[in-house]
């Protein structure tokens, strides 16, 4: 096997200058008789550039930057899907930093982004503090924010209000008047602050007489611990469970089925995700589906204008579709 070469021994081996096979490689003028003394050479050799540290020495490296808070999410996965399919078309190519939901890592994960002289960088945040506020403010390329909305940059969001409007409204038009909201955190503004208070708005407004909140996160594990803990006494007088996603409701949905209870006769339990699994559930759970292929579609044509120095919306939202499964029992 022949040792991989680089440009140096390429330009040894081609009597060339090195300057000379940088330009070749990065599509400068190089005279056709020169050009292909080099690529006897190369195809001599088998000669695989490095198309990562070319395009760190281009003034445009076709490489943007995408922060995620975590990898094991349904709805994570289609939206970067969408983002890559959309990107690839545009001749760009993702580079993904996982944050696993510590916002020391994100922080990290920009900084490092930006140090490898990305494009651009989409940032599908965890929450907005105010030291990511400072990062951001920091950063020298375009930066899109997605699913928090960021009042001094370029942001796009889910319209996680309506949505849980929407499904607070549904369950008390069903009659349910005692119910637990599973919720996260109210530092997560999209899902512990907006999702939130469209539930509990929506439930007000119906008249619903008891409604409680248990907080958790976004995991199945935490959420299942903090069910079991809630309901240890029985479920009490608790009809319907509503939570912020498809994942917390399977976990509720398993301590609700360990205590011998029936979905949805004994409580009606729903969730927001619409995740292809929700529908295999037994009985299928009602939720509500973001867009997210929209959302990466809408993402990609943001950043390349934001690239090109073009004028963009600082807001933009994305809709949901309700979806009716079986979860919820009609009460009326």
């Amino acid at each position: 096997m022949k040792k991989q070469l680089t440009m140096a021994d390429i330009a040894k081996i081609a009597g060339v200058g090195k300057s000379t096979v940088s330009r070749y490689f990065n599509g400068g003028y190089v005279k056709e008789e020169t050009k292909e003394k080099i690529r006897v050479v190369i195809e001599e050799y088998n000669y695989k550039p490095n198309t990562f540290a070319q395009s760190l020495k281009a003034k445009e490296t076709k490489i943007i930057g995408v922060v995620v808070p975590c990898l094991d999410s349904t709805v994570t996965s289609r939206v970067l899907m969408s983002l890559d399919e959309e990107l690839r078309a545009a001749g760009y190519t993702m580079l993904i930093m996982n944050t696993a939901h510590d916002h020391n890592l994100e922080i990290e994960n920009i900084e490092n982004l930006q140090r490898l002289r990305v494009d651009a960088i989409i940032l599908s945040a965890i929450s907005m503090t105010d030291e990511l506020k400072k990062v951001i403010e920091s950063v020298d390329v375009p930066l899109l924010v997605l699913e928090q909305e960021y009042a001094a940059g370029v942001s796009i969001i889910n319209n996680d209000y309506d949505a849980g409007y929407k499904m607070g409204k549904y369950v008390a038009d069903k009659g349910h008047k005692n119910v637990l909201v599973v919720s996260v955190n109210e530092k997560d503004i999209a899902v512990g602050v907006k999702r939130r208070s469209g539930i509990l708005d929506a439930l007000k407004e119906s008249n619903v007489d008891i409604v409680d909140v248990l907080e958790s996160n976004f995991s199945h594990h935490k959420t299942y611990d903090c069910a079991k803990e809630y309901f240890k006494d029985g479920i009490g007088n608790i009809d319907a469970v509503i939570c912020s996603t498809d994942k917390q409701a399977v976990a509720v949905m398993k301590v609700i089925e360990e205590l011998g209870l029936s979905i949805p006769k004994d409580v009606s339990i729903c969730g927001f995700g619409g995740y292809e699994t929700s529908n295999l559930l037994k009985p299928r759970l009602t939720t509500i589906k973001f867009d997210s292929e929209k959302l990466g579609k809408i993402a990609t044509e943001t950043i390349l204008k934001m690239i090109k120095k073009e004028e963009v919306e600082k807001l933009q939202s994305v809709d949901a579709k309700f979806i009716e499964g079986e979860s919820v029992y009609d009460m009326n």
